[in-house]
């Protein structure tokens, strides 16, 4: 069989003449051949009746008192209703079509309520109905563990479940469907100009996802990297081919694509730079930093360490407790607050001379200090006031010409 596995988000299911796209999508690829399991989210976002943020909120203040077990049962029903719902569009339109839950799917998670890994995925159940000609509605965001409780995965599930259902079936392709026509150079909200990208690594989106691009969770890239199994980006609304995502080796052209050094710009805003200087003969700053944080469970992130002292940020809302915890240590540490982290990324950049100097250059030309900056080999992090972050992620743009990819 010739199996794809497409993944349709809440936007795309939120009314009728939104899943009326999600059925043609859905009727295109059957009629050319292939069996498809389709993995849905909850309908619409949060404010919508059945979205996972509208489901949390029922409990009202009652909500702290709902155990996570009972609470990953109430956020499971939004996927079951999505499920339901679009099984009943397609089988209107003669498609057959059935609806297994994450359990009934076969996909198993270890027990950790709110936040589930996913172990194993048993592909028989999917298999069987597959083999029937029917379209397998699975839901995402949801698993069952050892002792059949329903878990759920947490943000970015059911990207997750898509991946990792698509490596089970060794399917051909995961298609991801969302409210955009693929990933782009930058947030098109900030940048006007961004460009929809048509071709991608695996590693490059990850580092996008995780400096800030809400494309698609990191793991769910991860997962179909280890399979070797293509993914395209895509709108629901468009027959546009959206964005694939493949195998690139580093600085290596893809047929067809010319080579880029930088492929996008992300950024991550309302961050605080913490500087702690070691006090006379202390010789274990770094150790006792980073060991408080950790015992704090508070985030850290672009970390600088020199003989004398670090350097290191944290979310805004975590700094005054991560302050207050150094100066019990007996340190007097240095806060930037409102910040913002801005990354350059690309595949192609290591080896490649000139890159800082570019985006130093990008950032003097409007006047943007930079207060830190950070690297590796496909991915450069610059330090910047929240202020000037618009003003950096447009200059960058401009400086890099990713409006002409």
């Amino acid at each position: 069989m010739r199996i794809l596995v497409q993944k349709f988000g809440g936007t795309s299911l939120s009314g009728r003449e939104a899943r009326a796209h999600v059925v043609g999508h859905i009727a295109r690829e059957r009629q050319a051949g292939a069996r498809l399991a389709v993995v849905v989210s909850a309908m619409g976002r949060g404010g919508d009746p059945y979205a996972t943020d509208t489901l949390l909120g029922l409990p009202g203040d009652a909500v702290s008192f709902l155990p996570l077990r009972e609470r990953d049962l109430l956020l499971a029903c939004g996927e079951v209703i999505s499920a339901a719902v679009l099984c009943a569009a397609l089988l209107q339109q003669g498609v057959p079509a059935v609806v297994l839950n994450g359990g009934q799917a076969g996909i198993a998670t270890d027990g950790m309520f709110g936040n589930a890994r996913i172990m194993r995925v048993d592909p028989e159940p999917v298999l069987r109905h597959l083999e029937e000609e029917q379209v397998v509605i699975v839901t995402g965001f949801q698993g069952v563990d050892k002792q059949g409780e329903t878990t759920t995965l947490g943000r970015g599930g059911s990207d997750t479940t898509a991946t990792a259902l698509g490596a089970a079936l060794q399917a051909q392709r995961v298609d991801i469907y969302t409210d955009v026509d693929g990933i782009l150079t930058a947030d098109p909200r900030i940048v006007p100009n961004a460009r929809p990208l048509v071709l991608v690594s695996y590693g490059e989106i990850c580092n996008m996802a995780r400096q800030g691009a809400k494309v698609i969770h990191p793991r769910a890239v991860e997962i179909a990297q280890q399979a070797g199994i293509p993914l395209r980006v895509r709108s629901t609304f468009s027959d546009n081919e959206g964005t694939l995502v493949t195998h690139r080796a580093s600085g290596v052209p893809l047929e067809g694509v010319v080579d880029r050094p930088v492929t996008g710009i992300a950024h991550v805003a309302g961050v605080t730079q913490l500087s702690v200087q070691a006090q006379d003969g202390n010789n274990d700053v770094q150790l006792q930093v980073f060991q408080a944080m950790a015992g704090a469970q508070i985030s850290v992130d672009f970390i600088n360490v020199t003989p004398s002292g670090v350097v290191y940020t944290v979310f805004d809302a975590d700094a005054p407790k991560a302050q207050q915890i150094l100066r019990a240590l007996g340190y007097v540490p240095q806060a930037v607050g409102g910040c913002a982290k801005v990354s350059v990324i690309g595949g192609g950049m290591n080896g490649v001379p000139g890159i800082m100097a570019r985006i130093v250059e990008a950032l003097a030309e409007q006047d943007i200090t930079i207060l830190q900056s950070a690297d590796s080999n496909s991915t450069i992090w610059v330090l910047v006031r929240e202020p000037d972050m618009q003003g950096a992620l447009r200059a960058l743009h401009a400086k890099f010409q990713l409006d002409k990819i």
